[in-house]
């Protein structure tokens, strides 16, 4: 009978109800006392109006409190390429240290928000994970036109602050003590590699002039100076060296002006977007310098390619913090764990191992310590060397990366590591920019 026909007995079937309910989970307890703890975590996008997220539902057995880790990434906006790439490259390490029992034997669970790659944003976006969310670490984003802001959050607030990215000098010239970036190199020293490479070959061999451009940016700037620094003291005359704006879309008289000065080298402070762009307008021109060299924006694979035709790939240079074929521990499994979690078809960006590795780099020395304290995690960070799928990295007092970055080249379609030799996946090295646009 239902309920409406008989409403006097439905006090009595309530209280037997809930006995059988409290008792059935009683037994569960007890039964799964001894159980490993577990979680799913799937990061949420926030949108662009404004600093909102979702955080991801950890479910554990016996009632584990998850560790809280919080990020703000520009997943929209101008920087939106590698921003959710290094989302995914997050994604794939919470995975699987949560896998292996979590950290110190709690899960994790992300916190991601969009800073929409807008300084303001981002501020409110670290300032909320930390007195809303409570978030118990932090991750950092991408771009050091963010991370300027974002790190000066976490430093008011005594939290440690490992980004994936961040190579402006100026980031560590503000006397912090929890900034940590988990790639090798600063920006200056990002490009020295290839420099070097072009001030010692053979005279008959080495370009007599050179094109800086560069996008008005704190990371991409320094790139491209401590570039021209080595290569003017090589010999190698500077006939163009200009920043845009952030924001620029019509690169006609900046190609007009390289083509006029018929540089047989570019170095570009490319971010991504414009660096397609540049490209476009040299081949539009129909001009292709002998050397060509661009920041981050070569290393976006398949987006790069489709946007300047892959055919026309051939023979660019460009620093690179990972490859996906290098022998580090873990590389190997993070590869295979990327193309599952996202498909076989998806490109590897180096911006995701960054990521990953990041968040090695915090896991390290939260189980090395024992503890989420703060001030404990930094200083053992200060004092030791991570190994990562990047390789082994260090820091000084000022949270500085103390290594060398690798140079990749686009060769027959994919992406080689040229330079230094001892890292190298070919003894190749293609002589000039091919574009088959212009043969």
């Amino acid at each position: 009978m239902t309920p409406e026909r008989k409403p006097k007995r439905r006090p009595a079937l309530f209280a037997l109800a809930a006995l059988l309910v409290v008792s059935l989970a009683a037994v569960f307890a007890s039964a799964c006392g001894d159980e490993t703890p577990t979680t799913t975590s799937a990061a949420v996008t926030s949108s662009t109006a404004g600093p909102t997220s979702s955080a991801t539902t950890a479910t554990t057995a016996g009632e584990v409190k998850p560790i809280k880790i919080g990020t703000s990434l520009p997943l929209t906006g101008a920087r939106s390429v590698p921003g959710n790439a290094a989302k995914m490259g997050y994604e794939v390490w919470v995975d699987m240290v949560n896998e292996k029992g979590g950290l110190l034997g709690r899960p994790i669970e992300l916190i991601v928000k969009d800073d929409a790659s807008d300084q303001n944003i981002i501020v409110a976006d670290y300032n909320a994970l930390i007195s809303q969310d409570k978030v118990d670490l932090l991750l950092g984003t991408f771009s050091s036109l963010l991370v300027l802001p974002s790190s000066a959050v976490a430093e008011k607030n005594n939290m440690v602050y490992i980004t994936p990215a961040g190579a402006s000098p100026q980031i560590y010239e503000r006397g912090f003590k929890k900034i940590f970036m988990s790639q090798q190199a600063l920006a200056p020293d990002a490009g020295k590699v290839w420099a070097n490479w072009i001030a010692s070959l053979p005279e008959d061999q080495r370009p007599k002039t050179a094109a800086y451009p560069t996008i008005d940016d704190p990371f991409t700037a320094p790139v491209v100076e401590g570039i021209e620094k080595i290569l003017s003291a090589a010999g190698i005359k500077t006939v163009y060296a200009e920043k845009y704006p952030e924001g620029t879309t019509d690169f006609d008289s900046i190609v007009n002006a390289i083509v006029a000065a018929k540089p047989d080298l570019i170095a570009h402070g490319a971010v991504f977007e414009d660096g397609v762009s540049l490209v476009r307008g040299l081949l539009k021109a129909g001009y292709a310098p002998t050397f060509l060299f661009q920041t981050t924006a070569p290393t976006q694979g398949d987006q790069y390619a489709e946007g300047i035709g892959l055919e026309n790939t051939e023979g660019i240079f460009f620093h690179m913090s990972w490859a996906p074929e290098a022998a580090t521990p873990l590389n190997s499994e993070f590869v295979a764990r990327f193309k599952a979690k996202f498909g076989e078809q998806e490109t590897i960006s180096e911006d995701s191992a960054d990521a990953f590795a990041a968040g090695q780099v915090l896991a390290a020395a939260v189980e090395a310590v024992g503890s989420l304290d703060q001030d404990a995690i930094a200083d053992w960070l200060h004092n030791n060397e991570v190994q990562t799928i990047l390789g082994v990295l260090s820091w000084d007092e000022a949270g500085r990366p103390q290594g060398e970055m690798m140079i990749g080249q686009w060769q027959s379609g994919g992406v080689e590591i040229v330079l230094p030799q001892d890292l190298a996946s070919t003894d190749k090295i293609v002589m000039k920019w091919q574009p088959k646009a212009l043969q």
